[in-house]
């Protein structure tokens, strides 16, 4: 059966893969981002512990 016969296909395979591995990340990381992103409207809030009474 040819399509166990994995000389052929393995080796394109491969490469393949390792271009897109050596490739891909250096693409992506060069984007810059204009701004950060920041939340309008950002609150803090008062967080007060809490009394158990068993304690």
């Amino acid at each position: 059966m040819p399509q166990l016969n994995p000389s052929p296909w393995f080796l394109i395979l491969s490469f393949a893969w390792l271009t897109f591995l050596l490739l891909a990340p250096s693409k992506i990381l060069t984007h810059a981002y204009p701004f950060q992103p920041v939340l309008k409207n950002m609150k803090k809030f008062n967080v007060a512990p809490w009394n158990w009474l068993w304690q």
